[in-house]
């Protein structure tokens, strides 16, 4: 049996997700989440043994969030299920300990599969992800690797800009200051040597790190 944690704010999915994993005998969703402190607080509570994870929840950034349960709980094993399609967002998922990550697009085809992949000590990545990545190995993707220089603060701040977030959203959702945020985007700007919001969604369309 394999003990699941559904995490992602969006009630709908969650509640998809669950409807379609409960459908097979071999699983067991024990504990929903919509927040980063509930994921903290069902672990606590729940034995789980895999956790599917959205990035993008309320909180604490979504690499953070991977971060502190492959630190304090080794052996739940994590999948990413997210909405961000980039190539590096997958690439910064799984240094941070992910075992696995996918779209929402392909879930409803592909999640059962990478679920039990995962439990047996692999590795599962969607195949739009997994085209891209191999793209970046063979180098036709492009050279440049400015953003990799980047910390996960302001690489969650940069993501926010290009999908059309003002400074107060993206202040609100990550429980940062205005001030602080502006701190953020100057230095990614700069780290970038780009001058505006525009300049960061063609650079990230470029660099295939957002779908088009």
């Amino acid at each position: 049996m394999i003990r699941m944690l559904l995490a992602d704010d969006h009630r709908i999915f969650r509640e998809g997700m669950a409807r379609l994993l409960r459908d097979h005998e071999d699983f067991d969703v024990v504990a929903e989440a919509g927040s980063y402190a509930e994921v903290m607080g069902a672990l606590r509570q729940h034995q789980v043994d895999l956790a599917v994870l959205d990035l993008s929840m309320p909180g604490r950034d979504g690499i953070e969030l991977i971060t502190h349960i492959a630190s304090l709980q080794p052996s739940v094993k994590i999948l990413v299920v997210t909405m961000q399609a980039g190539v590096f967002s997958a690439v910064r998922a799984l240094r941070a300990g992910a075992d696995g990550y996918m779209t929402k697009d392909n879930a409803a085809v592909d999640l059962v599969v990478a679920i039990r992949q995962i439990f047996r000590g692999m590795r599962y990545v969607c195949p739009s992800v997994a085209e891209q990545l191999a793209l970046g190995v063979t180098g036709d993707v492009g050279n440049s690797k400015a953003h990799e220089s980047l910390s996960d603060r302001e690489y969650k701040v940069f993501e926010m800009l290009v999908a059309g977030k003002r400074g107060a959203e993206i202040a609100t959702e990550l429980s940062l200051s205005e001030k602080t945020v502006s701190t953020h985007k100057s230095h990614v700007l700069r780290k970038l040597d780009l001058r505006s919001s525009s300049d960061l969604v063609r650079y990230a369309i470029r660099n295939h790190l957002v779908t088009e």
